[in-house]
């Protein structure tokens, strides 16, 4: 019995290898004569194989574009980080032509500059109490510094000197509560419009000017500037803007909200600007 099986065995093995020829044959035969069996049979594979195919290529197509996302990120902070630094150039760009055009201008403006020098102080002492107002300059009068004479920060006018000695000057700020603490101020534009800066405003942080004839037509945004009236501060020295106008209680004058250029309580050192015009020099005196 089993040597009986073990010819059943091979006896069926080669009978498969047969109908496996046979089918190899069919399938190499000429494609223009395909019976109907194996047509069917094609149909059927081709059936299964879209089947098989089209949640594979889903499947692919899936994970391509989870990788066209991650391209599509990595290429998105890529230019981000550009965009930022375009926005930093164009920024600099535009300080640049800024400086370029005060420069400019500045060199039209020679008869100007001749008009007052500055001198570099530092700020060495400052009264606690805020409503003094005063600090102290390292540079006095052997430096050149006198009364009267204006104190200037990069971004504007913070006060004047009032008292000196040789090696020291005190400095009192435009946010004073002195009365007798005044500029003669100009707000720029077609017309010429001059004022008192006069007064601060705590709640507001406003530079008050005063005494504005009713009759002006002030725009806020306009800027206000030293007038160079009274003899006593140059002119062009910068303010700040226009916030706010409105009349005086007693409905005679206009009173201007100016929000100054200049920080009142965060800087170290500061200009003192000297006044030079209508100075004779020792050529002007006919000295040698």
């Amino acid at each position: 019995m089993p040597h009986f099986f073990l010819n059943k065995r091979l006896i069926i093995l080669l009978i498969s290898l047969i109908v496996l020829v046979s089918l190899i044959g069919f399938s190499l035969r000429d494609k223009d004569n395909i019976s109907k069996p194996e047509q069917f049979f094609k149909d059927v594979v081709g059936f299964g194989q879209s089947i098989v195919s089209r949640p594979a290529h889903g499947i692919a197509n899936f994970f391509e574009n989870v990788e066209d996302l991650k391209n599509t990120y990595t290429e998105n902070k890529k230019l981000k980080s550009r965009l930022e630094g375009l926005a930093k150039l164009e920024k600099e760009i535009a300080d640049l032509k800024k400086d370029n055009k005060e420069l400019r201008s500045v060199l039209k403006k020679t008869e100007d500059l001749r008009e007052y020098e500055t001198i570099q102080a530092t700020v060495i002492s400052r009264n606690p109490e805020r409503w003094d107002e005063k600090f102290i300059l390292n540079k006095g009068k052997n430096s050149g510094v006198d009364t009267e004479m204006a104190v200037i920060t990069s971004k504007g006018l913070v006060g004047k000197v009032v008292s000196v000695s040789p090696m020291t000057a005190t400095v009192e700020l435009l946010t004073s509560e002195n009365t007798q603490n005044r500029v003669s101020a100009q707000i720029q534009g077609k017309d010429e419009i001059y004022g008192l800066i006069n007064g601060y405003d705590a709640d507001k942080k406003l530079l008050l000017m005063k005494d504005i004839p009713v009759d002006k037509k002030i725009k806020e945004g306009q800027n206000v500037i030293t007038s160079g009236l009274g003899g006593v501060f140059p002119k062009t020295l910068d303010i700040g803007k226009v916030k706010s106008v409105e009349m005086d209680r007693f409905g005679l004058t206009q009173i201007a909200y100016i929000e100054p250029s200049a920080h009142f309580y965060d800087f170290e050192h500061v200009m003192v600007v000297a006044r030079t015009m209508g100075k004779q020099t020792n050529l002007d005196k006919g000295e040698e």
